[in-house]
């Protein structure tokens, strides 16, 4: 079997980057191993396999779906999500953010497509060609690799585990887990203590990351009530479906440390999925940094300041209500807009503001009426905010 990676990647550069164990590849392919049925990143430190033993895949799932297991020493859990987002079509990249965030429900490749706004079968042809696997193996190995770092990480109950890696039933889980590595999920179970601090997990990242000027940046914005950033760290309040909670972030190493606390575990995959998009997490720094280098303006900056990441929304319609809220006035003075209209210590979603009186808020008449309509039109259809771009190119 032949599976076509992009970016430039061969056998040959992949073979090389597995045997020196670069850094730089990690996240960017697998490497399945035939002779033993497991595949790894390629900083795993087992012994190189013989290159007529090895098969390079784009993404984990594409692994998975050939039926290989995740290597228990490299943990691919753990890896950097730059296969996330490197060289696909943005109508797949959409596709596996909602995936990430646990958009894949009971209607499975057939829902997922329409919310993209595609078809079932044009969607399965784009996941093949630029992920090398279904959506619904992307999907399961999702919910499996999540699982995995649960495990390892957390203290949580198998079923609470089952619940937020998005399974029905611990039933479910048990049953596809020991499909996938041939054991029990509970033989992985890690040592973390059980205690009310919160679920502590971290998220790896390709270095470099300034994170000063990504925490300035986020501090200079925060809302009232909703977020605060003191000594380094980033804190947030959120609400999620039915579900509430508070995260906490901070950089330790080359990773992310996060701490949250939620009313109901099944948020907690959305909110790795939201940190991971407000943090930029998923960018290849070393890939982008080097490119800018090219240009002989921005080079100098670059070598200045390496390592500045694009600070991202916590969801799509925060966002627009924040540009909405922005507009012709300073940061800071759109900043105690957002707050007084957070006044409840979240964000509303589009269904509670498009309730709201906004009367005593501050802003224009309209203004006011800007941002009902906006949240009317969401709240009638979540879609207005997703990407569309790709469907001119497709």
């Amino acid at each position: 079997m032949i599976v076509t990676l992009g970016g430039g990647l061969g056998r040959d550069i992949c073979y090389r980057a597995l045997a020196t164990r670069d850094a730089r590849f990690d996240g960017r392919f697998y490497t399945a191993v035939v002779s033993t049925g497991i595949y790894c990143r390629p900083i795993c430190p087992a012994r190189t396999p013989k290159l007529e033993h090895c098969l390079f895949v784009p993404t984990a799932a594409a692994a998975h779906q050939l039926g290989f297991r995740s290597c228990l020493r490299c943990r691919p859990e753990l890896a950097p999500g730059v296969a996330a987002w490197h060289g696909t079509a943005n109508t797949v990249s959409r596709a596996l953010a909602l995936i990430a965030e646990g958009g894949w429900g009971e209607g499975g490749a057939d829902e997922l497509a329409a919310r993209l706004g595609v078809g079932a079968r044009h969607l399965r042809r784009l996941f093949d060609e630029h992920v090398g696997a279904t959506p619904v193996s992307v999907a399961q190995a999702q919910r499996l690799l999540f699982a995995k770092k649960l495990l390892a990480e957390t203290s949580l109950t198998m079923t609470e585990i089952a619940l937020a890696a998005g399974f029905g039933s611990v039933r479910r889980f048990n049953d596809a887990f020991k499909k996938t590595y041939a054991r029990a999920p509970t033989t992985l179970r890690g040592s973390a203590p059980r205690s009310g601090v919160g679920i502590a997990l971290r998220l790896s990242f390709v270095p470099p990351f300034d994170w000063s000027a990504m925490i300035d940046f986020l501090g200079a914005r925060a809302i009232a009530g909703v977020e605060s950033v003191k000594g380094g760290v980033y804190r947030r309040r959120f609400s999620i479906g039915a579900a509430l909670g508070t995260v906490r972030v901070e950089k330790v190493g080359d990773a992310l440390g996060l701490v949250i606390r939620t009313s109901d575990v099944r948020a907690i995959g959305a909110v790795v999925a939201r940190v991971r998009c407000v943090f930029d997490v998923d960018s290849d720094l070393r890939a982008i940094d080097a490119h800018l280098s090219t240009d002989r303006a921005l080079r100098p900056l670059v070598r200045a300041r390496p390592g500045i990441r694009v600070p991202g929304a916590w969801d799509a319609f925060e966002l627009a209500v924040r540009a909405v809220l922005g507009q012709q006035v300073s940061v800071r003075a759109a900043t105690t807009l957002a707050g007084r209209i957070a006044k409840d210590g979240t964000f509303p979603d589009a269904h509670a503001l498009a309730r709201a009186d906004l009367s005593a808020s501050g802003l224009t008449r309209a203004r006011q009426q800007t941002l009902t309509s906006l949240s009317r039109a969401v709240a009638e259809d979540a879609r207005v905010l997703d990407s569309r771009e790709s469907l001119m190119a497709l």
